[in-house]
């Protein structure tokens, strides 16, 4: 029985995690909040980090600077339509995004939507674990494997997923510290 599909499609869920993750504003200025925001450029929608460079020069701000001045507007428009919930000023050159500080309340909320976000990504990975014991289950009742790899096979994929529910725990503990800490 080959395995490495399993761990494949469980370690892409973490990597699908930490993209999320990434994602979500803990107070501190990170570039990859911007990712999802799409830009009409020339009738195509692109990603701002396409056409723009886009910096972190202080812990709470981002720099945007297109390399065509003609969208700034359109870049401001396209965050102000997203749900970042970060009003961008403009100065004609620049954009900026100054991230304010979050207040207790605010860190509580976010905790609670990254601990959803982290139980969604295990019930992932034991659903990837299920699809990997009833693959096992069909080898053997075709008889392309004995009991004992059965048995073995769902030794190994439990302990692939017991590890793998453990880099979730552990991402997300990282991740409610920074949030609690910022």
């Amino acid at each position: 029985m080959d395995f490495s599909s399993v761990e494949e499609r469980m370690d892409k869920t973490i990597s699908v995690l930490n993209e999320n993750f990434a994602e979500i504003r803990a107070g501190r200025a990170n570039p990859a909040i911007l990712n999802k925001i799409k830009v009409d450029y020339y009738g195509v929608s692109t990603p701002i980090s396409q056409v723009a460079g886009i910096s972190v020069p202080e812990a709470r701000l981002i720099l945007i600077q297109p390399w065509d001045m003609s969208i700034l507007k359109e870049v401001e428009k396209a965050i102000l339509a997203s749900d970042i919930g970060i009003t961008p000023n403009n100065d004609g050159k620049v954009i900026r995004l100054a991230f304010p500080e979050l207040n207790e309340e605010r860190r509580k909320e976010i905790v609670k939507e990254i601990k959803k976000i982290a139980e969604e990504a295990k019930v992932s990975i034991r659903s990837i674990r299920r699809d990997g014991l009833d693959e096992a289950k069909k080898e053997q009742k075709d008889g392309n494997i004995t009991e004992d790899d059965l048995r073995n096979a769902e030794t190994k994929i439990q302990k692939l997923t017991d590890s793998k529910i453990e880099k979730i725990d552990e991402i997300l503990a990282n991740k409610e510290k920074e949030v609690m800490s910022v």
